[in-house]
């Protein structure tokens, strides 16, 4: 029997697992690292224990400390969620060589699946549907368009399209190159790209008495960068044939490997309906809660069970209900090639509501670092149909209050309302189509709902001045202060000036101030409440509320109908607080891993050029070279800390004889020192499952 758990991860998963535990009565140890003292996860465990460092290399990815930590910890079992040591065979055997339970599957299964090329010939022994493999050497212009894939690991790294035969030489190097560098092994192989391919998946639990549960499917072909955004239980559109055929191969999978616990068998679904075996994730898959919603279970207590060396409840699992939607909520912005961000999370309050989820590794006033994956929490709708599970998700994203760094809420939102997310007709190439239109701004309705928000914020800040300055009735003690008519004077109006972020347009709001106290926008709206966090303007006939948050000169304004967030701007700019032309800045805060060979100021560059190379959150960003010219500044070196904003270097433009006015950067999913590349993005892995 379980009695104390040890979980060998961080944040939501960590967090979530320990949920489990407390209603089992099992005691839980954390692990965390010097980044991660503060953590929600820390702070939730009965026991934790350090790990020196910061870098997941030096900490959550030493197997030997994780070990040490239990057994002085006194934890009798070890789970590893998902990412970081979760399919590492050597882990689990390491916890079993100190007498510890492995909640995970036999060491025997993790290492038969670890190589795709392995696990391939292993599911067409067992008859599970394959792309057929195509030998590199041998490729023809028909066999086109190729993927080309890591051998071991997954994620994207060491991962090509190639659509042109003579690029298929240098792809492949490439590819290797980056396979080795990410996970030591540059073993690379080759099958057909499908285009437009749907992500399926099915959910397994298998116990050590012959029993195996197909839970089901999911739909995870909503992804970027190879990682899945928006997932969905049951895949909707699949026929029952189908349905049967993808649990069948699931079975048979876990079968052939002697599989117990829980795991994941994904196939990539043709437009005609094929199924392909892509790989069977050991472990718990992030989107886990979809299923756990449809099915009335939690997978981490039957985990447990099956550690223990319990039975499944049944022969067969529970019938399923309903339709269940799941979004991942990523401090990232997806119109600036998804890049993460940094900084404090001041507030993350999702609407408490039946049906909705929340599971999340933050809370208000967490800080969110340069160090690890930048998702902040997962949102669970379920519903008796898909229907109802998608408007519920949706509202639920855009009432909840998030203010700190830019999230790709706004994004999940607009998707789950697309035509054809709302129609089931998703595949992988989701984004790449519609991207640009999910992140634009500027139409009429937005500018005029964001102008109004910028208004109320200068209200809200015109009402707390007047509040300091002991003025009468703007500011309420009890209550919110309600006006009825109000006048201007024949003073002259006050200004503020907001900048929409991230960084889009500006606007200065006019307003008046009277006697009273009450400010009044010059653009007619009615003022209804005025206070520090919180105006009610009626426009139109329509009355609207607004919360307003000041954090410095942030400004967050929430609405029922979507959320704002403004950068307060001082009435003149500063000349001395301009960027000298030509400067190229670091886009997030990081570490420089890397200058191009042989860079040096006086040295010529070319346009599109990396010239430098930054890590954060498990990701590698290129700093490019704006236009073809010489370098006449470095200040980057290998090692170096920098912020947001820090000055790298300086190009000067060949052709103008001046320096280049634009900061260049461009982002590439890869793992620490792994080479970034430009290829065309493939969608037939993933790095978090």
């Amino acid at each position: 029997m379980i009695t104390a758990l040890l979980v060998a991860n961080r944040g939501e998963i960590a967090c979530r697992i320990f949920r489990t535990c407390r209603e089992l009565g099992i005691s839980t140890v954390a692990v965390y690292s010097d980044a991660d003292a503060g953590a929600l996860h820390v702070r939730e465990a009965d026991t934790a224990v350090r790990l020196p460092g910061a870098a997941p290399a030096d900490t959550y990815l030493r197997g030997d400390l994780v070990v040490a930590a239990a057994l002085a910890a006194g934890a009798d079992a070890v789970h590893p969620g998902y990412g970081f040591l979760s399919e590492n065979a050597g882990f689990a055997r390491a916890v079993q060589d100190a007498g510890l339970v492995w909640v995970g599957p036999p060491v025997k299964a993790v290492e038969l699946m670890a190589s795709k090329t392995r696990a391939k010939e292993l599911m067409a022994a067992a008859g599970v549907p394959l792309l057929a493999p195509v030998e590199p050497g041998s490729a023809t212009v028909s066999d086109l368009p190729l993927l080309l894939k890591a051998a071991a690991g997954g994620g994207g790294r060491g991962m090509r399209i190639v659509r042109d035969l003579a690029a298929l030489p240098q792809e492949l190097t490439a590819a290797s190159a980056e396979a080795a560098s990410a996970f030591g092994d540059g073993e690379v192989f080759a099958e057909p790209y499908v285009e437009r391919g749907r992500h399926v998946e099915v959910q397994i639990m298998a116990d050590g008495h012959g029993t195996v549960w197909a839970l089901g499917t999911r739909d995870c072909s909503l992804q970027r960068r190879h990682q899945k955004v928006i997932e969905e239980a049951p895949a909707p559109g699949l026929d029952e044939a189908l349905r049967g055929r993808l649990h069948d191969a699931a079975v048979a999978a876990s079968q052939a490997v002697g599989y117990r616990g829980a795991g994941t068998v994904e196939f990539l679904v043709s437009v005609e309906g094929r199924p392909y075996f892509l790989e069977m994730n050991t472990r718990l898959q992030v989107e886990h809660p979809v299923t756990e919603a449809v099915f009335g279970l939690d997978l981490v207590a039957l985990q447990l069970r099956i550690a223990e060396g319990g039975p499944l409840p049944a022969a067969v699992p529970p019938e399923p209900s309903g339709h269940a939607v799941e979004a991942r909520l990523y401090a990232e912005d997806p119109a600036r090639d998804w890049q993460p961000q940094t900084g404090a999370l001041l507030t993350l309050d999702v609407p408490d509501e039946p049906g909705v989820r929340l599971d999340t590794g933050y809370t208000g006033g967490d800080t969110i670092g340069v160090h690890y994956d930048p998702m902040l929490a997962k949102v669970i709708a379920h519903a008796p149909t898909r229907t109802e599970a998608v408007r519920l998700l949706a509202r639920a994203l855009e009432r909840a209050r998030i203010h700190g760094p830019v999230t790709n809420r706004e994004l999940l939102v607009r998707s789950l309302r697309h035509p054809d997310f709302t129609a089931g007709a998703v595949d992988t190439g989701f984004y790449d189509r519609h991207l640009a239109a999910l992140t634009a701004t500027g139409t009429p309705g937005e500018d005029a709902a964001r102008r109004l928000a910028a208004t109320a914020a200068a209200l809200a800040s015109a009402a707390g001045t007047a509040s300091a300055a002991g003025a009468a009735p703007a500011v309420s003690g009890s209550g919110p202060a309600r006006f009825g008519a109000w006048r201007n004077l024949a003073s002259q109006p006050q200004t503020k000036r907001y900048r929409a972020e991230p960084g889009g347009t500006e606007h200065e709001i006019a307003y008046r101030t009277g006697r009273d106290g009450t400010p009044a926008p010059e653009t007619g709206e009615r003022v209804l409440t005025a206070r520090p966090g919180a105006v009610v303007l009626e426009t139109g006939g329509v009355t609207r509320h607004f919360g307003v948050t000041a954090d410095g000169d942030r400004v967050h304004v929430d609405t029922a109908a979507g959320a704002y967030t403004f950068t307060a701007l001082p009435r003149f700019t500063d000349p001395a607080e301009r960027t000298e032309p030509g400067s190229l800045l670091a886009p997030i805060p990081g570490t420089v891993v890397r200058l191009a060979d042989g860079l040096a100021p006086g040295a010529a560059v070319e346009a599109g050029q990396p010239l430098i190379w930054l890590e954060a959150m498990k990701m590698e960003h290129r700093i490019l070279a704006p236009a073809s010219g010489t370098l006449t500044a470095l200040h980057a070196a290998p090692g170096l800390q920098v912020e947001v904003g820090a000055l790298l270097a300086v190009v000067q433009d060949a052709s103008a004889a001046a320096p280049v006015a634009a900061p260049a950067h461009a982002s590439a999913a890869a793992p620490a020192a792994a080479p970034a590349h430009a290829s065309a993005p493939a969608h037939q892995e993933e790095t978090t499952s």
